[in-house]
């Protein structure tokens, strides 16, 4: 199975891992010439923080899940590391749940490959925080790289 397209799933908490992000993305997309798509997920409350944070008036065209995830500063640091490794990509914002949206999107753009980020977490904080990565990992209609956080 040839590798066309990677979706890299970012969320709001990704800002400490963004450098291992990137590595990961790159390893993955660059060896098979893959167009990376970055997904900046956000939820309700975090989008309206973000756009309000941003200075982007609700109205505006700069409103849209697409523009903020653009501006968001760990998918501008992302953009960036994949652009200086020559890595072809795009990005995408969606508001929801987080891996509700993750696995969605990876269908929608037809990924060959999921890159997600999280932290170690015990058995029973998972269950009782949940876990993102996890229901990615068990969801996603392709194969998942899990990044974990150094800490």
């Amino acid at each position: 199975m040839s590798i066309k397209k990677v979706m890299l799933a970012v969320g709001t908490e990704d800002e400490e891992r963004t450098e291992r992000l990137a590595e990961e993305a790159i390893a993955v997309a660059e060896p098979a010439g893959a167009e990376v798509v970055l997904t900046h997920v956000f939820t309700d409350e975090e989008f309206d923080t973000v756009r309000s944070r941003l200075g982007v008036d609700e109205t505006s065209e700069g409103s849209t899940p697409d523009a903020v995830a653009e501006r968001h500063t760990t998918t501008r640091a992302l953009s960036e590391a994949l652009t200086e490794a020559g890595v072809s990509h795009s990005v995408r914002g969606a508001v929801g749940d987080h891996a509700d949206e993750v696995v969605e999107a990876a269908s929608a753009i037809g990924a060959d490959r999921v890159v997600v980020g999280g932290r170690r977490r015990s058995p029973t904080g998972k269950a009782v925080f949940g876990s993102v990565a996890q229901e990615v990992l068990l969801s996603s209609p392709c194969p998942v790289t899990f990044v974990r956080s150094a800490s």
